[in-house]
């Protein structure tokens, strides 16, 4: 009898401390993301020197001005980007934070004969999870071409995500700077992810019974914790017997 109530109690601490835990996480979630919920305010590349390594397709650079290329070289050293010329699918991939970001930059958008550019972005946005196309719009005539055919076409919107400028120069310093914020959020994951797993330990391993052996047990046997937040004392007790 005595070692039901004890787990009775148990389940209902344990529950009750989980559901604590994970209402000050989500909080805090909460807080961080008010301060810029949708990531549109990225560091100035420029100034924050983000790092990285550059892959260039050959035969898109061979179809650019040599001054164009130049100013590209000169911005990503700049940047402390490596600059490679390789013969890739996409015109540029970025990996920065160990995510890697391809990218589609048409430099000529040719109002007679755009089908060519959308069915290569199908075919990327296949190879591809992280895919932009940048595309350079000078003239009123362009614009209200492209805009007419991205909707003709059907295509979903951020599905990839075009991204349309006015020049050259402006269009590379897009790229790069949403390369550059891709991988600060690449790192920034991993270090809550490992901040939120010492954060579980802590609070697990506070209940008279866990030790670390015990918590990374939970969390494999039962997952996140929103999964052991809900799950009920049985299950819990089931999957963990700390009183044998």
């Amino acid at each position: 009898m005595g070692d039901l109530v004890n787990k009775q109690n148990f389940g209902s601490l344990f529950i009750a401390m989980i559901r604590n835990f994970l209402f000050y996480a989500k909080m805090a979630n909460f807080r961080a993301n008010c301060r810029d919920p949708t990531g549109r305010n990225p560091p100035n590349v420029s100034s924050s020197g983000s790092g990285g390594v550059c892959m260039m397709r050959n035969t898109w650079r061979d179809e650019q001005h040599p001054s164009f290329i130049n100013f590209i070289s000169s911005f990503l050293n700049a940047n402390s980007f490596c600059l490679n010329f390789v013969p890739i699918a996409p015109d540029f991939i970025f990996n920065c934070g160990g995510l890697s970001v391809a990218f589609v930059f048409v430099t000529n958008w040719d109002c007679n004969n755009y089908l060519p550019t959308y069915s290569r972005v199908q075919k990327l946005k296949e190879q591809f999870a992280n895919l932009y196309i940048v595309v350079t719009l000078p003239t009123r005539e362009q614009n209200d071409s492209f805009v007419r055919s991205y909707f003709k076409l059907g295509m979903k919107l951020g599905r990839p995500t075009f991204v349309p400028v006015q020049d050259l120069e402006m269009g590379f310093e897009k790229i790069v700077k949403i390369a550059h914020a891709r991988g600060v959020c690449k790192r920034q994951d991993r270090k809550r992810s490992v901040q939120g797993m010492d954060v579980f330990l802590r609070v697990i391993t506070s209940i008279p019974g866990i030790d670390n052996h015990d918590a990374n047990s939970l969390n494999q046997a039962i997952g996140s914790i929103e999964a052991i937040a809900k799950a009920s004392k049985d299950y819990i007790l089931k999957k963990h017997r700390p009183f044998g």
